[in-house]
């Protein structure tokens, strides 16, 4: 029984090595590629703030006590 827990145990470890090398490898591999990343903007160009549309003038009507 003893065999089986320290073989359980062994196969976790050796996953969790496997996946810190593979993410260490996959940040080594965006850092060096040398391409800038860029964020991506809306098509019309508009910024992404409060506004005030219909529905939201008909909550605030809503809302009113």
């Amino acid at each position: 029984m003893k065999r089986t827990e320290k073989s359980e145990t062994l196969a976790r470890r050796e996953f969790l090595k496997g996946a810190g090398v593979a993410g260490a490898a996959g940040i080594a591999t965006a850092a060096l590629s040398g391409n800038e990343a860029k964020a991506a903007l809306p098509e019309d160009r508009q910024t992404g703030g409060y506004r005030e549309t219909e529905h939201v003038m008909k909550y605030y009507e809503l809302s009113r006590f």
